[in-house]
């Protein structure tokens, strides 16, 4: 079984929710390692009657400082020890629902690239429709061409893994499906993906999301950030308004129609929830690394564990080192 390094002292509700995440991962077959102050989490471990194996980790990395300094400033960071863990073969991979920047930078120093890779992009899956991969969504602002090329690949790989898709469908996003659509990003992109040994759908907009037009969504990370959640917020919005209608409506025709419509509507929130996949994948990193919601609570952090362990056990790393070779 994968063994994968928990920031423990990463998040909001650490190191408890952490704590008690891990306990659920455990019994659900992941082996994990809490990674943390020894003292706080054996405290934690025994208030809930249980024992796992724990790394020490004397400092932690607040949200509110500067990744790339207090990862070099602190060298006993939980985030950057569960990482040296990765590095060092004590763990496959590794989750931290800490700072995302310090997740970013613990993983570029402490794990390092595979080779070839020039960014590693967040990868997550859009849960309605047909569920999408979209990457990046927030680890690169900036990007270039041949980055993007290069999401491409790695988000097939997530596809294959994740989806079950044998040979994913790839679209770059764009203002429109013509391929002289958009930014001399976008149009250099293009070309350069249309080459690669990929099923490409070309331009995709954000309205295509979850259409099954694409398995595979590309874009920068602010523009991919963005249209994620703007995509979340629409969709729980909509499904807001006809709740309240439903619920406020006095005609009993519409009153028996809501016992149907609300428990559906009900679990399309629950397909939204964050905590449903607890953490999203960054992928072109040396070792399995789940980045996990600031607010994860023992849900989440079991869930992300899990998405952990999964990536592990099915090679994600292996298999995108060889897209990536070609």
């Amino acid at each position: 079984m994968a063994r994968i390094a928990l920031d423990a002292m990463g998040g909001d509700h650490a190191p408890q929710q952490a704590v008690l995440g891990a306990l659920d991962a455990a019994e659900r077959g992941v082996d994990v390692v809490l990674v943390g102050d020894e003292t706080a989490l054996r405290a934690e471990l025994e208030a809930a009657g249980a024992s796992l194996a724990i790394v020490h980790a004397p400092e932690v990395i607040d949200m509110a400082e500067d990744p790339a300094v207090a990862i070099r400033a602190k060298k006993g960071a939980s985030v950057s020890v569960a990482a040296e863990l990765v590095s060092s073969g004590g763990a496959v991979g590794m989750v931290s629902a800490g700072s995302t920047g310090a997740a970013l930078a613990a993983a570029a120093f402490g794990i390092g690239r595979i080779p070839g890779v020039s960014r590693p992009a967040i990868a997550t899956i859009f849960p309605l429709g047909t569920p999408t991969v979209v990457l990046d969504v927030g680890a690169n602002i900036e990007v270039n061409a041949g980055q993007l090329a290069q999401f491409a690949v790695m988000g097939s790989v997530v596809a294959q893994v994740y989806l079950g898709v044998d040979d994913p469908q790839v679209g770059l996003l764009n203002i429109g499906e013509e391929e002289s659509k958009g930014r001399d990003l976008e149009k250099e992109a293009f070309k350069l993906i249309e080459a690669l040994p990929l099923r490409f759908a070309g331009n995709v907009e954000g309205r295509d999301l979850g259409r099954g037009i694409a398995d595979v969504v590309v874009a920068d990370g602010f523009s991919g950030n963005v249209l994620l959640k703007t995509a979340e917020g629409t969709s729980l919005a909509v499904g807001r308004f006809i709740m309240e209608a439903l619920a406020d409506a006095e005609d009993p025709v519409v009153q028996e129609a809501a016992k149907v419509v609300l428990p559906l509507l009900l679990q399309l929130r629950e397909r939204f929830d964050p905590e449903a996949y607890g953490g999203a994948h960054l992928v072109g990193t040396r070792g399995t690394v789940v980045i996990a919601h600031g607010s994860s609570s023992r849900v989440a952090i079991a869930n992300a564990l899990v998405l952990a362990s999964e990536g592990a056990e099915h090679d994600l790393v292996g298999r995108i080192e060889a897209g990536i070779r070609g």
